[in-house]
């Protein structure tokens, strides 16, 4: 008998998170992605190195050991390793709530050791409360999520806006030339998102700031020379600066940390997963967030700090469209590679500061206006939003505009209220209770003889009847 030919099913189609673009966009993309992020990733480790006074080598390796855990970091963010991370387009980084914590921390004579010893049992402390985190996902209305996406990237705007004026405490602050470059890249990243398409649309930040980088050369905004003096190999041995110590004041202090670099990442996931159009359940935010705790044990012990996602990438993956997570992937892996070998990150730390503003000024604009889509969702006619909306906003851009408001208030106090993010997710979440899940509203009780409606409390979302 005569076989008949089966017809071949097809498959269904690749979601755009789960494509893997050809090789060079691969590595073009995912090196505009570490491009966007390295001042970031470089900044914690330069203070937190100067306040201690580390000489020029042990500043180098603390660098290289950053740049090495992000890495490894947005590797398990992006691709997966079991119960670790959330599979999604994610760049991972030393978060800067850590910096004003550990500096008080190795001033006061603990030392790294003393910072190191609290970062370790920080991250397994955050490990053991992540699915703590996640169930509280139904507590992320839009409502929720569209302010802490919108505080994101107005938080991130004067960071954008020191670079462009030439880096905080560079002698020629606020120089016209410096301005007219971080210009000259903002105008080159939009001509190309509009008049382009394909990779070069998709490029556009990485061009916009290889150009600018051209530009600066001759302007003598751009110095190479230190990548001369850039050693080829600097991984450093795990515990490289001694044995931690542990000292409950400093693992307080950094605990906070953790919680709020949890927060700043669950906005961070939840604008992503609202950008590629791949929706986060419980499971997967526990996920993504055990993997920022599991990498930050991992920075205790291989001489780096605490971790979190970067909302600057964020901003890039909604700015160029391409949400591959491999993309992000091979971000971490080019991180690994600058962070074994200093000589790559060295030309990579010699992008003028203005270049890289004028790119982000676009990147952290493309985050806010991610947050007003979002918040379209929303049924403003309902009082309630717009009072959950103005409040947190409000609360969240003290720091933002006053960044010396919260100085006189205790330690453990500034942690959580100098981040704009952090400050305004709180009251966020806590007015979307009050409002939405702990208000009363009346019911009619099947009474005849009751001449007006009784009240009764409301039951939370998501609960039994």
């Amino acid at each position: 008998m005569a076989r008949t030919a089966r017809t071949p099913v097809p498959r269904p189609p690749r979601h755009p998170v789960d494509e893997v673009p050809p090789t060079r966009q691969l590595l073009a993309f995912g090196l505009q992605h570490v491009v966007a992020m390295y001042a970031g990733a470089i900044a914690v480790p330069l203070i937190l190195g100067q306040a201690v006074r580390l000489p020029p080598r042990d500043m180098a390796l603390l660098i290289n050991a950053g740049l090495l855990v992000s890495g490894i970091a947005t590797l398990v963010q992006c691709v997966g390793v079991w119960r670790f991370g959330v599979r999604l387009p994610l760049m991972q980084g030393v978060t800067f709530a850590a910096a004003s914590p550990m500096v008080a921390i190795a001033t006061a004579g603990g030392g790294l050791p003393a910072v190191y010893g609290a970062v370790i049992v920080a991250g397994l402390a955050a490990v053991a409360v992540a699915p703590l985190f996640g169930r509280l996902l139904r507590f992320f209305p839009p409502v929720v999520t569209g302010t802490i996406i919108l505080l994101i990237g107005v938080s991130l705007m004067p960071v954008a806006v020191r670079w462009a004026a030439g880096g905080a405490g560079s002698p020629g602050f606020g120089d016209p030339v410096d301005i007219a470059l971080a210009g000259g890249v903002t105008v080159a990243v939009l001509a190309l998102q509009r008049i382009s398409s394909g990779f070069l649309c998709r490029a556009s930040v990485l061009l916009g700031i290889v150009a600018g980088t051209l530009v600066a050369v001759p302007l003598g905004r751009a110095d190479f020379s230190g990548v001369a003096d850039a050693g080829w190999s600097g991984a450093a041995a795990p515990l490289h600066f001694g044995a931690p110590t542990f000292e409950l004041a400093a693992i307080v202090a950094m605990v906070v940390v953790m919680l709020v670099a949890m927060t700043e990442t669950t906005g961070d996931i939840l604008a992503v997963a609202e950008i590629t159009e791949r929706p986060v359940d419980s499971r997967r935010l526990t996920d993504g967030l055990r993997a920022d705790a599991a990498s930050t044990a991992l920075a205790g012990v291989c001489n780096a700090f605490p971790q979190t996602a970067f909302a600057q990438n964020v901003g890039l993956v909604g700015l160029t469209g391409v949400k591959s997570r491999w993309v992000v992937a091979c971000s971490g892996g080019i991180l690994v590679v600058l962070g074994l070998f200093p000589v790559a990150g060295a030309v990579v730390a010699a992008i003028p500061a203005p270049v890289l503003g004028g790119a982000a000024i676009v990147m952290f604009g493309t985050v806010a206006a991610g947050g007003v889509r979002t918040l379209t969702q929303v049924d403003f006619a309902d009082n309630a939003n717009t009072v959950i909306v103005a409040a947190s906003l409000g609360i969240g851009l003290i720091p933002v505009c006053v960044p010396t408001f919260y100085d006189r208030f205790p330690d453990w106090a500034v942690v959580v209220l100098h981040s704009g993010i952090s400050a305004g997710s709180v009251t966020a979440l806590v007015l979307n209770l009050v409002f939405h899940h702990l208000r009363r509203r009346p019911v009619v009780v099947a009474d005849a003889g009751a001449p007006h409606p009784v009240e009764a409390p409301t039951r939370p979302a998501g609960t039994a009847s």
